[in-house]
């Protein structure tokens, strides 16, 4: 290759990399580190970068990439200098050398000769810019499945209604009669009348992912991470997370250090998946319908904010101390997503979501029908066996504003949260605005449900993954942060609303 030139010498690989043509040398470089091989890097033609008014932090470089880099003038000093080699995992060669260079290369005030890619990226990972065009983009995406998705809604639940109407008079009245429409029906029709909301997020957030985008949010977020003593690539599980924890924690598998990889595991619960949202987009829909938006972005940067804030506090005990490493946060090429791989990918996450809904949703409302319906044989709630569990637990709740309606919907919400909505189709029935809800009980019951574990397939990955101490620790932990956070919300809002 012309831009870059290898060649042994006193025993150590050395690595020429012309300065003018800094992205392709490197590419030899990933491909080295990738490799295991230890060598070092000589840059040439340094003087020739200065004079168009670029410069390079090629001792920042150095930490990225875990290996020594000097300029070829230095050659006999640096190889008389102790091998500097932390060999770093690099999925995506180009990626890589692109991130590292977003962070050590700076440019010139004129970007003339950079570029329509270069200088979308100078304005997407700006320290000032980033983070408002990243919550506007967060913003336009769920302005626009509400907008879009509302319409859908209504015929589904329509649809559901009906049904209900037809099932009633079809079948005779009895077990089996309410078992169908106030079980099943009622139960798994409110959850299905969200997944058009749900299918729309995600064919935006997987145009996000697909056309790199993300990958920009993840660089974003890197100095945060940075500051709490891990790397962007920890941030990259906790986006998987927005769409399931359990295939998050398989991704913070990747993370070399076992105490970075086991806190990122830790972090990935707080991060909102898709179970959740069938809960949000209800609430939000019923008592914030003139900042839908503004509501659901809340309680995502909650998530955020809060996993941070955990992180801090992990990162000072005896299990996870340790000094912070630095670490090349990979931004692959913009690219334009085809059909076809939006069209799989899209449907891999609702065929889970679909299964999810065959399968546990339709048992979970069973279940709930079954404990509303006896011992009085009818849907007389007050004296059923699932009002004495939920008064049983209803003192716990009080001091969050909630009554044992919503206790009992938390609790079926343990082993999936879609159940939630299940539970809330039987209890509440037709009765859309749940008079028991105000705007600021509806927001802690979010936020509860936000922060308590997500599903009881996420505590196995957990348990799997971290061993069975740091899975009960999530259980207990997000149990009590939850219950916390709603109190704090319900009172202080109290006071001042």
């Amino acid at each position: 290759m012309a831009h870059c030139k290898e060649y042994t010498e006193n025993g150590r690989l050395i690595l020429e990399v012309d300065a003018r043509r800094l992205e392709d040398g490197l590419l030899r470089a990933a491909e080295l580190i990738d490799a295991k091989t230890p060598f070092l890097i000589l840059l040439t033609h340094y003087r020739e970068l200065l004079h168009t008014n670029h410069w390079l932090d090629y001792d920042l470089l150095s930490q990225l990439m875990g290996i020594r880099v000097g300029f070829v003038e230095d050659k006999e000093l640096l190889l008389g200098l102790p091998l500097l080699f932390r060999p770093a995992q690099v999925d995506d060669y180009e990626g890589f050398v692109h991130g590292a260079l977003q962070e050590t290369l700076h440019h010139a005030q004129n970007d003339t000769g950079h570029s329509l890619a270069d200088r979308i990226d100078k304005v997407l990972t700006n320290r000032w810019f980033g983070f408002p065009i990243l919550i506007a983009i967060l913003y336009a995406v769920f302005e626009l499945t509400f907008a879009v998705g509302s319409i859908p809604q209504a015929w589904i639940e329509n649809g559901i209604n009906a049904l209900c109407d037809w099932l009633t008079a079809s079948l005779p009245e009895g077990w089996l009669s309410s078992l169908f429409v106030d079980g099943i029906v009622q139960g798994v029709g409110a959850i299905l009348s969200f997944v058009p909301n749900i299918l729309i997020l995600f064919v935006l957030l997987v145009l996000l992912e697909d056309s790199g985008y993300m990958a920009r949010a993840a660089f974003l977020m890197d100095k945060i991470m940075h500051a709490v003593g891990l790397h962007g690539r920890s941030f990259i599980p906790m986006l998987v997370g927005f769409g399931c924890n359990v295939p998050a924690i398989m991704a913070a598998k990747d993370i070399d250090n076992p105490k970075d990889r086991t806190l990122t595991m830790l972090m990935i619960p707080f991060m909102s998946c898709s179970a959740r949202l069938p809960v949000y987009m209800l609430f939000v829909g019923a008592f914030f319908p003139n900042h839908k938006a503004v509501v659901m972005m809340s309680l995502y940067l909650v998530g955020i904010v809060l996993s941070i804030i955990f992180a801090l506090i992990m990162k000072r005990t005896k299990w996870f101390k340790q000094p912070a490493g630095d670490y090349v946060s990979e931004l692959p090429q913009f690219r334009r997503p085809t059909w076809q791989e939006l069209g799989k990918h899209v449907w891999e996450r609702l065929w889970d979501y679909l299964q999810k809904i065959a399968t546990v949703i339709i048992w979970a409302s069973i279940i709930i029908w079954g404990l509303t319906y006896f011992p009085t044989h009818s849907m007389d709630l007050e004296h059923s066996y699932l009002a004495m569990i939920g008064q049983w637990l209803e003192p716990l709740v009080t001091p969050l504003g909630f009554d044992w309606k919503m206790s009992v919907c938390l609790m079926t919400g343990l082993p999936a949260k879609e159940a939630i909505i299940s539970t809330m189709g039987i209890l509440y029935g037709g009765d859309a605005t749940m008079s028991a809800f105000t705007p600021l009980t509806a927001y802690a019951f979010m936020l509860f449900v936000l922060l308590y574990f997500p599903c009881v397939a996420t505590i196995s990955a957990l348990k799997r993954e971290t061993g069975r101490g740091w899975a009960w620790f999530t259980v207990v932990h997000s149990l009590l942060l939850a219950w916390l956070v709603a109190f704090a919300v319900y009172q202080i809002g109290s006071l001042v609303i």
